[in-house]
């Protein structure tokens, strides 16, 4: 069955993780991606252990590049740019990662693309935005973090600011955020006719996401603090470590989630008091001593026979493993392009009529050029030409 977004031609000039997380969702959704990479210079990503065996795959760009055909370009000749036009004139998205003003520079920006096609739907992700006076600045996922507020309420009080060990602001702002506002703008097509440039700010995306403490801080003025608030630590909704020096994560904030946390604990005398009790040091210690008495495992069959909002931390290897990982179908094997297959993370969306595909993982190179190219009407003659002159440099 076709996916959603079948007959969606897509352009990606991103590296890294926001850009193609983000169009690897779109692909796996049906959508027909074309990544456009340089000949001479690689993405980190490419590079990076561990690789699939009998491969020159890494595994993180066999995951990103899934779907994905892939030509390569040398943008710095015109002859690139003249062959790009031809490309644009043909697709739906054109999606770019690169600093404010690289695209203009080579006449790729928005404003020379859509005189070609009026239609194209245009999306930049950077850190900071294509304005404002940040626009230029170099940055990574704990900058963004960082500037967002986040960091500052986040943590613990004698240690300060923790590490996260994803990256939150590439993946649930940048790539999340470009593909919502590239399905807002092919709606808005259907409507008008007509494309537009989306800007996506990974910075813009954190701020956006102190949704609760935020508000409040809007209306009241008042700071949030580290392990003063209900998410943080200021509460007893957090993680407790057992026996086996493993963790199990507590987070019933309603009162019948926490009476039912207390009684399972045996301590229903807590229950009077709350999730935020007046003296939290003294409870949460006591709590903290409750859960050191017993392994994780003994925890989890307690917990499992009664409605309280408590949860393992599992590995990796537990979590993929896990019944419930293996229910949703969150790990799935995609073939590879030499043959074979490889286990990768599978599609957070599931469609009832037009379920996700996983046509492939990522390939190894640009091995989709000579092809893309004879589809635009070059001879194999021309190509040849073209790769002995540096066009794919």
């Amino acid at each position: 069955m076709p996916g959603a977004l079948q007959g969606l031609k897509i352009l990606d000039f991103t590296t890294l993780l926001p850009g193609p997380y983000a169009t690897m969702c779109l692909a796996d959704m049906g959508a027909d991606v074309l990544k456009i990479v340089s000949g001479s210079r690689s993405d980190l990503v490419d590079s990076l252990p561990p690789f699939i065996p009998k491969t020159k795959l890494s595994a993180a760009a066999a995951q990103l590049g899934r779907g994905k055909r892939c030509m390569a370009l040398n943008l710095k000749d015109p002859r690139a740019i003249t062959i790009i036009h031809k490309l644009v004139a043909d697709h739906d998205i054109l999606i770019e990662q690169f600093r404010p003003g690289v695209m203009a520079k080579l006449k790729l920006a928005y404003e020379d693309l859509k005189k070609i096609n009026p239609a194209i739907i245009y999306c930049s992700i950077t850190g900071y935005g294509q304005t404002g006076s940040l626009r230029n600045r170099a940055g990574h996922d704990i900058n963004y973090i960082a500037r967002s507020g986040i960091a500052s309420y986040s943590g613990k009080q004698k240690s300060g600011p923790s590490l996260m060990g994803m990256q939150i602001a590439d993946v649930a702002s940048g790539s999340n955020n470009a593909v919502i506002g590239i399905l807002a703008a092919v709606i808005n097509r259907l409507h008008t006719g007509v494309g537009q440039h989306i800007d996506i700010s990974m910075t813009d995306g954190m701020i956006a996401f102190n949704a609760m403490v935020g508000a409040g801080f809007l209306v009241d003025g008042c700071e949030p603090l580290r392990e003063k608030e209900y998410l943080n630590g200021g509460a007893l909704y957090d993680y407790y470590k057992t026996k086996d020096n493993k963790y199990i994560s507590f987070g019933g904030l309603e009162p019948h989630f926490f009476a039912n946390f207390c009684n399972a604990i045996n301590r229903p005398d807590l229950i009077p008091g709350g999730i935020l009790p007046r003296n939290i040091k003294t409870i949460k210690k006591e709590i903290c001593e409750i859960f050191l008495s017993k392994t994780q495992d003994e925890w989890i069959e307690i917990f499992n026979r009664t409605d309280a909002c408590v949860e393992p931390v599992l590995t990796l290897a537990e979590a993929f493993s896990d019944a419930l990982t293996v229910e949703r179908r969150m790990v799935v094997k995609v073939a590879l392009p030499g043959g074979g297959s490889v286990r990768q993370i599978g599609n957070p969306v599931k469609f009832s009529e037009t379920p996700v595909e996983y046509r492939h993982a990522g390939v190894s190179g640009p091995a989709h050029t000579r092809e893309v190219l004879i589809e635009l009407g070059y001879t194999n003659k021309e190509i040849d030409e073209f790769k002995e002159t540096g066009l794919f440099n």
